[in-house]
């Protein structure tokens, strides 16, 4: 063993924790939306005037918005570009989205007019640009207004200020461009010329149509010389709200193209609190059962793992910070998942270990050289499973939207770090404990010298699936058939994200049962909702799910709900529009099946051809039976299901991976030997690592279905039930049809793809 390069992956591991230490003390995590609380909105460009919405126009429209909310005073809003036609507009800490929404999503027509007097009613505008309107002072009469002298684009600066003029209240100050200035001082030039009391003594200030304000010229302003200085007050018995308001729709001028709400997500402060609490306990208490079970598994090794994991959550929370990235709701679900799968490569290297050290004449001298020969070999599965699982999350990233994004990127960073962890945090350690004298002289502490209950047992009964072959698959192809009849006779309960809709999750001061919140909302004019009601935390919550709903009949229904619950608050508020929601499900059926191609590409690389395809039926059988299985429980189906999906897709071949590279192994040992003898002795082989990282994920997975709470308790459902299955479909589906593919193949001059073998003590494969 060369001492250079446990030198090297010494200093390595020293730098990847100083740096994560350092990362993770210094840089604050940024939180999503649902976590922190807040409204995230998306925006839809729509077409004016025949021009269609283009990156260009979107891109100015979003500087636009950008200056508004700005002007709003929200704390830390992000403002991104999604597409060429779509603005995410994220407000941390604003708990109503309606007046934020009309305030961003105005197109803002600002405009000034001459005022020439009084009408009897209101009147559209004539060919000269002349119309009557409201006035704001005294709405039952209308001004007659002349044509636009000035328009918004003129004004530099906006902003709300003390109302000098009465003294009292509040007003808007607006500062003008310099060719603006010249207009402003001649339009209010011509007015001062008016006798006092005379409505031509004004200038109307007109918003959308709208006067929201027509003050008059001070006796102080001159005839013909009027308001110099390029700057001037709006007044009008403005609030602090209101005149903050107006500024920020007059500075960030018109919008250059209307703009629609295709969806609205509103989050209350206390339900994110929650989710990061579930999500630090589920980490803690699945942190803790897997260190449990794999210290007692292997021993010393597996001591060694645990300190590795602590040190892969160190590395894996610094990396996001660094990223930037938005740790989400979902995202820590990724989090606490891919602890349990970065137990996978510690297990793999393990049992390849116990398997060098059994297989060695006698005792070796030195326990270091078992397990840097169970490193080598576990390198190419460790290698494959990851890819695949890789391929999965950057999935989740490209076709996914909001929180799910999160998720991928979690996820991606967890397998990477997990790598880290395994493949050199945990051989560092591993190499300085096996090279202490008081561990030489006690090898069955490592957990090395054991082979375990479940190895030693095959070994004496080996198994004999393979012969059987047909008949799992015809029990196989039995489930599928009860999970598409679950789809076709229950079918799928589609969330609002793929349907469009609305789903508004309300916290009632009484607890209403479930017959009388459907009554109530059916009294506020929506019997075709679908209520359900839940208890969490102590909190009594009633969740609303109906068409397109406008934030006045929301309101209703809040009403409604109250006069039997008490003060009821808004925990939860999703509104999807039914393009996006079409747009949202075609995404779904791409990712799925862009999935399937990219895992059968990467596997046909990897490994012959009927391999991949055994693999790659026996995960979309997976695929099919978890969906299945939300249809027979009637449990929803929306973006964070697709992540749970998309999650055993990438841990269903993972597994396959697994027993398939030592089924290839073996064939190149055994050249000549029956494919069923070769799977029953790849499945034997592989079942302790099955089991064991099974195991480790399971007791994850547990904890964050028990303490997760609404979103996250079906995440963990789904996916304990996908490595079930996939677990299952590896041993049932996938080698049984691996077999029979290969018997058909027949004979070949070339039975694997070249490669050379392992060099032992380098820890790669050359």
């Amino acid at each position: 063993m060369s001492r250079r390069a446990t030198a090297w992956r010494a200093l390595i591991a020293f730098a990847v924790v100083a740096v994560s230490l350092f990362l993770a003390l210094t840089t604050p995590a940024r939180l999503g939306l649902d976590l922190s609380g807040g409204t995230r909105i998306v925006l839809q460009a729509q077409e004016a005037q025949g021009r269609a919405p283009d990156a260009e126009s979107t891109d100015r429209a979003l500087e636009v918005l950008r200056q508004r909310v700005d002007a709003l005073g929200v704390a830390e809003p992000q403002l991104v570009r999604s597409g060429s036609d779509r603005i995410v507009v994220e407000l941390p800490g604003v708990q109503d989205p309606r007046e934020a929404a009309e305030v961003i999503g105005r197109t803002a027509q600002l405009t000034f007019h001459p005022v020439k007097g009084e009408a009897g009613k209101a009147a559209p505008p004539a060919e000269d640009g002349s119309r009557a309107l409201a006035d704001p002072d005294r709405p039952d009469t209308f001004l007659e207004l002349g044509p636009t002298a000035l328009t918004g684009e003129g004004i530099s600066d906006a902003r709300p200020d003390f109302d000098a003029a009465s003294g009292e209240g509040w007003a808007v100050t607006l500062s003008f461009e310099k060719k603006a200035a010249g207009a402003w001082t001649e339009l209010t030039g011509e007015a001062a010329c008016a006798a006092p009391g005379d409505p031509g003594r004004r200038v109307a200030i007109v918003l959308d149509d709208r006067v929201v304000s027509a003050p008059g010229m001070r006796e102080t302003v001159p005839c013909g010389t009027g308001i110099t200085g390029g700057s001037t007050q709006i007044t009008g018995g403005f609030d602090a709200e209101g005149a903050r308001e107006l500024a920020a729709l007059v500075k960030g001028g018109a919008l250059p193209l209307p703009v629609e709400v295709v969806e609205q997500s509103t989050v209350g402060p206390s339900l994110g609190a929650d989710a990061i609490r579930a999500g630090a306990w589920a980490a803690l208490i699945g942190l803790a059962c897997t260190a449990v079970f794999i210290t007692a598994v292997y021993r010393l090794l597996g001591l060694l793992a645990t300190v590795a994991l602590s040190l892969y959550g160190l590395i894996s929370y610094a990396a996001i910070v660094a990223l930037g990235a938005t740790l989400t709701m979902p995202g820590i679900a990724g989090f606490v998942l891919a602890v349990g799968m970065a137990v996978d490569a510690n297990v793999l290297v393990f049992e390849r270990a116990r398997e060098e050290y059994g297989q060695a004449s006698r005792r070796p001298k030195d326990l270091r050289r078992p397990l840097a020969r169970g490193f080598a070999k576990a390198w190419s599965a460790v290698l494959d499973s990851n890819v695949t699982t890789l391929i999965a999350a950057g999935l989740l990233f490209a076709l996914a939207t909001g929180p799910v994004k999160g998720f991928g990127v979690t996820l991606a960073v967890g397998v990477l770090a997990s790598m880290v962890s395994a493949l050199v945090i945990t051989r560092v350690l591993a190499d300085w404990a096996l090279g202490r004298g008081l561990v030489l002289r006690r090898p069955r502490a490592t957990g090395m010298a054991g082979k375990g209950r479940l190895r030693t047992r095959l070994e004496q009964r080996p198994p004999r699936l393979m012969r059987s072959g047909g008949r799992w698959l015809l029990l196989s192809g039995g489930l599928l058939l009860v999970a598409l009849a679950g789809v076709g006779v229950r079918g799928l309960e589609l969330g609002v994200e793929f349907t469009g809709g609305r789903q508004t999750q309300y916290a009632t001061e009484r607890p209403v049962d479930a017959e009388t919140a459907r009554a109530a909302v059916s009294s506020a004019g929506f019997p075709e909702a679908v209520v359900q009601r839940a208890d969490q935390d102590g909190a009594s919550l009633v969740t609303v799910r109906t068409g397109p709903l406008t934030d006045a009949e929301e309101r209703r229904v809040r009403a409604a709900l109250a006069e039997h619950g008490g003060e009821v608050t808004v925990e939860r508020d999703d509104l999807v529009g039914p393009s996006l929601g079409a747009e949202l499900r075609d995404k779904a059926v791409l990712a799925l099946a862009v999935a399937v191609g990219a895992q059968l590409l990467y596997l046909s690389v990897r490994f012959r051809g009927t391999l991949a395809l055994a693999a790659v039926v026996a995960m979309a059988q997976d695929v099919l039976l978890v969906v299945g299985l939300f249809a027979w429980l009637g449990k929803p189906v929306d973006s964070v299901f697709l992540a749970a999906l998309l999650t055993v897709v990438g841990y269903s071949v993972n597994d396959t991976v697994v027993v398939f590279d030592r089924l290839r192994e073996l064939r190149r040992l055994r050249p000549g030997a029956p494919w069923e003898t070769l799977g029953d002795l790849a499945v034997g082989q592989t079942l302790p690592r099955t089991v064991n990282t099974g195991l480790g994920a399971v007791f994850v997975l547990l904890a964050l279905a028990l303490s997760g709470g609404g979103t996250l308790t079906d995440f963990a459902v789904a996916l304990l039930a996908g490595i079930t299955v996939g677990i299952a479909s590896t041993i049932f589906t996938a080698m049984p049809l691996a077999v029979r593919l290969e018997r058909r193949r027949g004979p070949s001059a070339s039975p694997e793809r070249s490669r050379k073998p392992v060099r032992e003590g380098t820890g790669a494969v050359v």
